[in-house]
């Protein structure tokens, strides 16, 4: 299936809006200004061959210093600040009026020579040059007494096909910004919304841990990107329909949205799938026009040999769409304010025992443990911290409890600091009892 067609049935497919499809880069639009570009330039003796050839060969220049025979550059037009300027210019020695290279062909000395002898015209009219704005676009430039001349091959139908993509890039720029504004306020209300039904209740009217295990499932996911070694980094739209979905299975087979006690968080989960979905085809829509891209300039490089496909990607100011990642700063966005919202175990964990650090113990290097795992640490006559080898371990006492952070502990994480206590509590049993030990929660005086 041709690429056009494929563009097209996927932008019908994925239902995008109208003012996106709008926007989507016009592949087919860019593929006829591209053969009008190759007719151009073999009705001037540059077919492909021929500019192979020159952009591969070099010259010498007076110094002795080796001179590519030919370049292509796009440079912003001076004159007009959204425009490019696309350049090919040739660099060729003439004796008498004869291109005297050794690595020329009969028909690109041809061409060179009947090119070198053109006066300006108004054939092809063109911007000045940024840096030698007396030239003419048409006019030989001498380089030096030895005959070393730089000649601009006069092009039209390049600069159409540049200033069209220019143009489109530009587009698709403002509609990512457009985007991403609105998103931003779904985001902010959705993280309102959580910060309501998470709210630790002494009624127990509050969904914190139905909240909580579903954003450490979300986070598991890894949707948009992933941290494992094997595969590291933004996921394509693809990989992340199939994480999004794992998702969802999993909060279904959990049975999570049957156990909120408050109605306003089936609400807020349905806005965040919402919010997973227009950033899923977010993702969608610009890796197929980067897609689009990519291929119109490989294109453009198999039918002219001019190496396009790198000097765009350098003279294009795009810092959104081609730039980054679109799902990258929003999904940063999406974890600031509404993940986080929701504290997580994993964030206070003892790195010691690897479970929650209660009582916790803030040495004085700053680094958190575990009560019971520094009394260990003190009986062993262990000095150092197991994080940045400190010698502050014997120094901890009762002082060095964070009272604030227990009181956080305790309000948020009710049922893992109980745990940790019993486990605590069992654990010094059997130290002062032995093996035999049994704990009991209840205690007849």
């Amino acid at each position: 299936m041709k690429f056009a067609h494929e563009l097209k049935e996927t932008l019908d497919r994925e239902s995008f809006p109208e003012h996106w499809r709008a926007a989507a880069i016009p592949y087919s639009q860019l593929k006829k200004c591209l053969k009008k570009v190759r007719q151009e330039l073999e009705a001037l003796g540059l077919d492909k061959e021929t500019l192979q050839q020159l952009l591969a060969a070099h010259t010498v220049s007076p110094d002795g210093e080796p001179v590519p025979m030919a370049s292509y550059n796009l440079d912003q037009a001076p004159s007009q600040s959204h425009s490019l300027r696309p350049c090919l210019s040739v660099f060729v020695h003439f004796q008498d009026g004869q291109a005297v290279d050794a690595a020329l062909s009969p028909a690109s000395r041809a061409f060179l020579q009947r090119l070198s002898g053109v006066k300006a015209s108004p054939l092809a009219p063109r911007p000045p040059l940024p840096h030698d704005a007396s030239q003419s676009a048409l006019a030989p430039v001498k380089t030096s007494e030895a005959g070393l001349e730089r000649i601009e091959v006069p092009l039209v139908f390049d600069g159409e096909f540049f200033n069209i993509l220019q143009s489109d890039v530009d587009s698709l720029d403002a509609l990512q910004q457009q985007e991403e504004k609105s998103m931003e306020v779904d985001i902010i209300t959705l993280s309102e919304e959580v910060s309501a039904v998470t709210k630790p209740s002494k009624f127990s009217k509050s969904d914190l841990n139905r909240w909580r295990e579903i954003f450490d499932l979300y986070v598991d996911a890894q949707v948009f990107f992933s941290s494992h070694e094997l595969d590291h980094g933004s996921r394509s739209s693809t990989k992340a329909v199939q994480q999004l979905v794992w998702f969802q299975k999993e909060i279904q087979s959990r049975g999570l949205l049957s156990k909120f006690k408050m109605p306003s968080s089936r609400l807020a989960y349905t806005r965040f799938l919402q919010l997973n979905a227009t950033l899923l085809q977010n993702l969608k829509f610009q890796e197929i026009n980067k897609t689009a891209i990519t291929k119109i300039l490989k294109k453009f490089d198999k039918r002219t040999s001019l190496g396009a496909s790198v000097s765009f990607r350098a003279a294009v100011r795009s810092q959104q769409f081609l730039a980054g990642n679109v799902a990258k700063k929003l999904c940063a966005r999406l974890s600031q304010e509404v993940v986080s919202v929701v504290p997580r175990v994993d964030d206070y964990v003892c790195p010691i025992c690897f479970s929650i650090a209660w009582y916790p113990v803030r040495l004085r290097c700053s680094h958190l443990f575990c009560v019971r795992c520094v009394i260990k640490l003190q009986r062993e006559n262990k000095k150092q911290c197991a994080i940045c080898r400190d010698d502050g371990v014997m120094e901890a006492d009762l002082s060095n409890i964070d009272k604030d952070l227990e009181k956080f502990m305790r309000l948020y994480f009710r049922k893992e600091t109980d745990e940790k206590q019993r486990a605590n509590e069992i654990e010094r049993g059997r130290e002062l009892f032995g093996d035999e030990y049994r704990h009991s929660s209840c205690t007849v005086m």
